[in-house]
């Protein structure tokens, strides 16, 4: 098993993990993953994110400062309750247009970082078992993930 290095700086995905952090704590997501044509950065909550490279994965604690220098901007959210879920019904309760607004963060995070990075964010559910991910990459089509069930929030 490969140890992982814990540092203080991710270099140039500094800004990347600096966005992907404040987007976890506005959204409530339980986390966050970005991933570029070179890199991922996993960034669940509250815990060290991991950066991970061609041949290094680092991780930096969770609430360092990071000094960056080109800050990429983070989309408005409004922390939603957790996501009413019902598997094998396949079905999905929350407030009208909260499931919509949440896919629309994730994808302006996913576009505001680069044109081709994927950014898949993990809410809460009830019951809390029940994973509930939205992932987002340019103008695909949004892909909701509950357990191993995958949909597409919007029509292609």
């Amino acid at each position: 098993m490969n140890e992982i290095d814990l540092v203080a700086s991710a270099g140039p995905l500094d800004n990347v993990v600096d966005a992907l952090r404040e987007f976890i704590h506005r959204s409530g997501a339980l986390r966050v993953v970005a991933v570029t044509p070179d890199s991922m950065v996993d960034c669940p909550r509250l815990a060290p994110i991991e950066v991970t490279t061609p041949g290094s994965t680092v991780a930096l604690p969770h609430a360092i400062e990071l000094d960056v220098d080109d800050p990429i901007e983070v989309p408005a959210v409004v922390q939603p309750p957790p996501f009413e879920v019902d598997p094998d019904a396949r079905e999905v309760r929350s407030p009208i247009g909260v499931l919509q607004a949440m896919g629309d963060s994730v994808r302006a995070m996913a576009n505001n970082i680069g044109p081709t990075v994927v950014v898949m964010a993990t809410f809460p559910t009830l019951p809390s078992e029940h994973a509930l991910s939205i992932t987002a990459r340019g103008a695909e089509p949004l892909v909701l993930a509950m357990g191993e069930e995958l949909f597409s929030l919007e029509q292609p």
